[in-house]
């Protein structure tokens, strides 16, 4: 009776806990379920073995090289009617002064691609320039904001203040803001991709008439929107993007595949026929045999490409043929899905976290993806290696696009096709993966436990709170944090948290955020905070915290007690403002990364004073500035590091700095930075140091510098280097030759009013020192593909013959220019890219008529007089 009584009591006492457990039990078993049918839906298969017992080779084993520094590609299928259109740009009508152009057509067409060429091409001939992207749940307020911002960095550089009071504005004064920016300017606006005609006549209310020439080109699918932008016969101009036949399809085909037969074969031709020639579909599947080719030898790259033609070709079934469908797009990028290894579909499906036609960073997208356990190291590879590797695939394979290209020749940033971006958002809904709210893509309500949370616009918060969020491992929000307060509590093992950009977020919602006591992630970048509370000491697994182009100038002490953090990115390089360097960060062994800090010097004044007075605040700050220095050369962790140099260094602050700095360099730094301001140290004491950076790949060394370091030709890892332009001689291009593996060399100089004087005063003895001019040697330079002055005065440059013979870009911004000289030497020229003070230009065209002769591609921007001075 005992044991019956004892039995009866556990089973009810333990009735709820059972119940749980039951349903955790089924709940699994329904997941297990629904993965089984995914894998037999998609094709995966198990992990083959070789006969011999190992794995199969990774495919991402043979890695896709990075794209280069200038992509060569030509534009296919567009040649007629960018010829034409141009001269629709230039024609004049008395009767109006606005005009516009509407490019209509399928999803794919390359009508973002035909509409940017001609903005580039007849860009120069316009004051102001404007690019916006329209999505399906259209918001005038934030269309308006954008083009008001960029015509204002255009026409008032660096007025800061403005620039902060848009944010403020309203619809009716961001309309009138567009007005005044544009009465008495030429205009050119793009507007990509237009949903509707209703969003149109919104858009078109709120543009202002010119009175000089304004030329406003649309982007659209729909032929409606098309005819509604362009009502006026004879003024505006309706243009319909085709489809590529064959031979323009196989040409495209060739620029990804560039060893594929010069004419096509017959399982080439089949294989393009699925492709309906839709450049975007040619692109991706080119993409997908591209990468088949390169897990074989050379040979039968060369030998055997009609085998991977009708591999690919079979498993497309249908493909789109005649007929143009969204269907068939969908079956082309599911064989270009499947064929991907898991972690790189995973990767690839990430993407869709963020808002469609947003430009995204390379290296916040890498980051990303390590702190979602993404990444692991493969074959003795770090797992930021590992992550360059998975992106460059992602490249190659044509599922992303690359933006622009940093100055080392790496992606600097990226974005989706729309068409891609709609088939991830929907095959990571369905995947489970990435739920978003209030994206561009209405994708059905979550039925599975949400992992990880895309809040894109602020009005889905409704369907926010009615989600289970405790499971929520990472949240990136995009717009105003405001509405998720009263959500954070529910976020109970919240890893990743990313609010870039994001609005309202005010000292109490910081604090509220270090209760997340899980965090291993934190970006805060472009938020417009000023201070970090204390209570982030909370966040003991915060390994990257992001607070770049914020207010903060000064973490709090607890900040010490934060041993896992690896990457700390703080200060806004363009304005030169960064954080102090306390001793609580010299805590933070673990870094890698430590970008934008700011140490202050102490002058032998400063260590007089404090011998006479006890407790004064010099001495006080000598202490402290001291044993920052001593502390510095602990973390012996560091890859990267930018440092901001003020004040006065006496002869014991100088030995103390260059210490850390020899010693890091003896570990593990690959990027040091440093921007003197007036301290000496770049020519009194790095110049002279007698343990060289040796294993350096980046060295960007900033301000008054009279010469370059006798030891820089010891740096054999060097590829990119950055100098001020004070030590441009003649002499230091004979220098700097002799470094064999640089890829980019800068020299720059921020004038600023109080340094101009002096700047200008060394400038014009290094051209007397160099008989007036600077020549660039015909020996060495033999990898640099990247040249770039930015100074306010540039003085003659001449190339000559067999000088930097692999050079494919030249990159000049000046206010007053003497000249350059033997552009036809460079045989690997491509491009020159010259940014010019409004107010002198005659350097800039005489660059454009030597480039015309030897057929050579120049950019031309203009920019206002105040940035170069700012």
């Amino acid at each position: 009776m005992r044991m019956y009584i004892k039995r009866k009591w556990y089973l009810l006492t333990t009735l709820y806990a059972r119940h749980c457990i039951a349903t955790e039990i089924r709940d699994l078993k329904l997941r297990a379920q629904h993965v089984s049918d995914r894998r037999a839906r998609y094709g995966v298969e198990n992990v083959k073995i070789k006969d011999d017992g190992h794995h199969a080779e990774d495919p991402l084993d043979l890695v896709a090289p990075a794209p280069q520094l200038i992509h060569t590609n030509q534009l296919v299928g567009v040649e007629d009617a960018i010829n034409g259109l141009q001269g629709w740009f230039k024609k004049e009508e008395p009767s109006t002064r606005t005009r516009f152009l509407a490019i209509f057509g399928f999803g794919g067409l390359g009508k973002t691609t035909l509409a940017m060429e001609l903005c580039r091409k007849v860009g120069d001939e316009f004051e102001c320039r404007g690019f916006v992207q329209v999505s399906q749940k259209f918001n005038l307020l934030v269309l308006l904001r954008s083009l008001v911002k960029q015509f204002h960095e255009q026409q008032q550089a660096g007025a800061e203040p403005l620039e902060t009071a848009i944010e403020e504005m309203e619809e009716r004064q961001l309309k009138e803001q567009l007005r005044r920016q544009l009465k008495h300017k030429s205009y050119l606006i793009l507007i990509d991709d237009i949903w509707s005609v209703s969003a149109w006549e919104k858009i078109n209310d709120s543009l202002p008439e010119s009175s000089k020439c304004g030329r406003v080109v649309v982007t659209t699918r729909f032929k409606s929107v098309a005819v509604a932008c362009c009502r006026r016969q004879n003024i505006d101009h309706l243009h319909e993007q085709s489809k590529l036949d064959g031979k323009k399809a196989y040409n495209l085909f060739r620029q990804v595949i560039p060893e594929a037969p010069k004419d096509p074969t017959d399982a080439a031709t089949n294989l393009l026929d699925k492709c309906g020639g839709l450049p975007l579909a040619i692109i991706v599947v080119a993409g997908l045999v591209a990468s088949k080719l390169r897990s074989e030898t050379s040979e039968k790259r060369l030998h055997e490409h009609d085998d991977y033609f009708q591999g690919v070709d079979k498993g497309l079934s249908e493909g789109l043929g005649t007929h143009l469908s969204t269907d068939g797009v969908k079956k082309i990028l599911d064989e270009c899905y499947n064929s991907l290894p898991p972690d790189l579909k995973t990767c690839l499906l990430y993407l869709s976290i963020f808002p469609k036609g947003c430009v995204i960073s390379r290296k916040r997208l890498i980051r990303r993806w390590i702190a979602e356990g993404f990444i692991i190291e493969k074959h003795g590879k770090p797992v930021e290696e590992v992550g360059e590797d998975n992106f460059n695939e992602l490249v190659s394979r044509s599922l992303i696009r690359v933006g622009n290209n940093s100055s080392n020749g790496k992606v600097k940033n990226y974005h989706i096709h729309d068409m891609v971006h709609q088939y991830i958002v929907f095959k990571s809904s369905d995947e489970n993966l990435i739920t978003v709210v209030g994206g561009h893509w209405q994708t059905p309500f979550p039925s599975y436990k949400v992992r990880r949370l895309s809040v894109q616009r602020s009005e889905g918060m409704e369907s926010v709170k009615q989600m289970k969020l405790s499971h929520v491992r990472s949240l990136t929000v995009a717009d105003s944090f405001r509405a998720l307060i009263s959500c954070l509590p529910e976020f109970q093992i919240l890893q990743v948290l990313d609010l870039e950009c994001c609005k309202d977020l005010s000292p109490n919602r910081v604090k509220k955020i270090c209760e997340m006591h899980l965090l291993n992630y934190l970006s805060l970048r472009r938020t417009g905070i000023n201070e970090i509370p204390p209570e982030i000491s909370n966040l003991e697994y915060l390994e990257v915290l992001d607070i770049r182009e914020t207010k903060v100038k000064k973490l709090p002490q607890s900040v010490g007690s934060l041993t896992r953090m690896a990457h700390l990115l703080t200060g806004d390089k363009t304005k030169r403002v960064a954080l102090t360097l306390t001793e609580e960060i010299t805590k933070m062994t673990a870094l890698q990364t430590l970008s934008g800090v700011e140490i202050y010097g102490i002058s032998a004044a400063d260590t007089e004073r404090s011998k006479w007075k006890i407790g004064d605040k010099a001495a006080a700050r000598r202490h402290s500035s001291e044993k920052v220095l001593e502390n510095l050369e602990k973390l012996t962790s560091l890859q990267k590091v930018r440092l901001y140099l003020h004040g006065k260094f006496d002869g014991e602050s100088e030995k103390l700095l260059l210490s850390s700095i020899e010693h890091l360099s003896s570990c593990s730094l690959k990027f040091l930075a440093i921007d003197d301001d007036f301290t000496g140290f770049l020519d009194n004491s790095l110049n002279a140091s007698g343990a060289p950076p040796e294993h350096l790949h980046t060295l960007e060394l900033s301000g008054i510098l009279t010469r370059v370091p006798s030891w820089i030709i010891r740096l054999h890892s060097l590829q990119k280097l950055t100098l001020s332009l004070t030590s441009l001689t003649t002499g230091t291009m004979l220098v700097l030759c002799e470094v064999s593996e640089l890829f980019s060399l800068t020299f720059s100089l921020d004038a600023t009013k109080s340094n101009y004087p002096i700047a200008t005063k060394i400038l014009q003895k290094n051209i007397l020192d160099s008989e007036g001019e600077i020549l660039v040697p015909a020996v060495g330079f033999k990898k640099l593909q990247l040249l770039r002055f930015m100074a306010p005065v540039l003085p003659t440059l001449s190339f000559l013959k067999g000088a930097t013979p692999m050079i494919q870009k030249i990159d000049l911004k000046f206010r007053t220019a003497n000249g350059v000289h033997g552009l036809e030497n460079l045989p690997s020229l491509k491009q020159v890219h010259i940014g010019v003070s409004s107010k002198e230009t005659k350097a800039a065209e005489q660059i454009k008529q030597l480039a015309s002769r030897i057929n050579l591609t120049v950019i031309v921007d203009e920019y206002n007089e105040s940035s170069m001075e700012k």
